[in-house]
């Protein structure tokens, strides 16, 4: 039942495993993230802890950011089983348990933080939030993050800078697209990133704003390409809850936490955006040099991700038709 957790959680989750009723009825949820405390997805997460154990419902919090209780890739398993309570979770992580959620991380879907926005809204959203559903997983909060690629010796804007490089990619289709452009893909999550180009494993990588910033690769890179008019990086990686954690909740606590998550979700939006201009920002003041992407090579990664990612996604994942033209359909 353990097998994800770092040694060191096992102790914790030994002592508060499941919802906890303590000797004052208190329930207490376990969140897990990769992230510091420091990035927008842990503050996401602070601002629904905050107000749930304000409401006076008998409800806390505990946080467990930087992977301290499950590896960032294994948290889609246990959440379902209800073996852990919560977590912020980049929902294409989970891709190849449910293929359909590629979606959510697929090159040039998404056009800006707007247009994320009423994709949440959208029939699209609602299907895949049914197939979460129907494993077990709640969405408590939507968000969608922008991100870019850091070279570690060269700048990454057209697809023939990736040619022959060894690069991350945080999903599947991602992955494809890099490949048909002559990449080698290396699979991992964003809290590797630095280590992997610390020691020669990566050459290139894209990820979000956020994260370019929280794991510091601004340290190990030459030059970073943000988001600017044209960006292909755009993930949803929203607040999950286990169904098993929320069918143990009162009226009162389940209120309480959707006022949460709604707080949450409007501060997400609003600071996703800002995110992006804070990367550049941060990468400007380490030395990284600048380098923005032209609509002419937004265009020719497009076509790629057409031709590979968009085909393979219809070819592999049934019903796929459907749920990709649901995409495209939102304006």
């Amino acid at each position: 039942m353990y097998k994800h957790l770092t040694a060191a959680a096992v102790a914790a989750l030994l002592a508060t495993s499941g919802l906890t009723g303590q000797a004052e009825a208190q329930t207490t949820l376990r969140l897990s993230h990769q992230w510091s405390t420091s990035d927008v997805r842990h503050q996401v997460a602070e601002i629904i802890k905050t107000h749930v154990e304000e409401a006076g419902v008998d409800l806390s919090i505990q946080i467990f950011p930087t992977q301290s209780l499950f590896k960032a890739r294994e948290q889609w398993q246990p959440t379902s089983r209800g073996q852990l309570d919560m977590t912020v979770f980049p929902l294409a992580y989970a891709g190849g348990i449910h293929p359909e959620f590629n979606l959510t991380l697929m090159p040039g879907l998404v056009k800006s933080h707007d247009h994320a926005a009423r994709l949440n809204d959208s029939p699209f959203m609602d299907a895949i939030k049914q197939i979460a559903e129907d494993d077990g997983v709640r969405v408590l909060v939507d968000g969608y993050l922008a991100g870019g690629f850091a070279g570690k010796e060269s700048c990454i804007t057209s697809p023939d800078d990736v040619q022959g490089l060894q690069t991350r990619a945080a999903g599947k289709a991602f992955e494809q697209m890099l490949a048909s452009a002559g990449a080698s893909i290396a699979s991992m999550a964003s809290s590797e990133i630095y280590n992997a180009m610390q020691t020669g494993v990566l050459d290139a990588a894209n990820t979000s704003s956020s994260s370019f910033v929280s794991f510091r690769i601004y340290e190990q890179v030459a030059c970073f390409t943000p988001v600017a008019d044209y960006a292909l990086w755009f993930m949803y990686q929203p607040v999950l809850i286990s169904e098993r954690s929320w069918g143990r909740l009162n009226d009162d606590q389940r209120a309480a936490l959707e006022a949460g998550a709604e707080k949450a979700e409007a501060f997400y939006f609003e600071e996703a955006k800002k995110q992006d201009a804070n990367a550049r920002r941060v990468f400007e003041e380490n030395g990284v040099e600048i380098s923005l992407m032209t609509e002419t090579e937004f265009n020719a990664w497009r076509e790629i991700a057409a031709e590979s990612s968009y085909e393979a996604f219809i070819e592999s994942v049934p019903d796929g038709q459907r749920l990709l033209d649901m995409a495209l359909s939102v304006e």
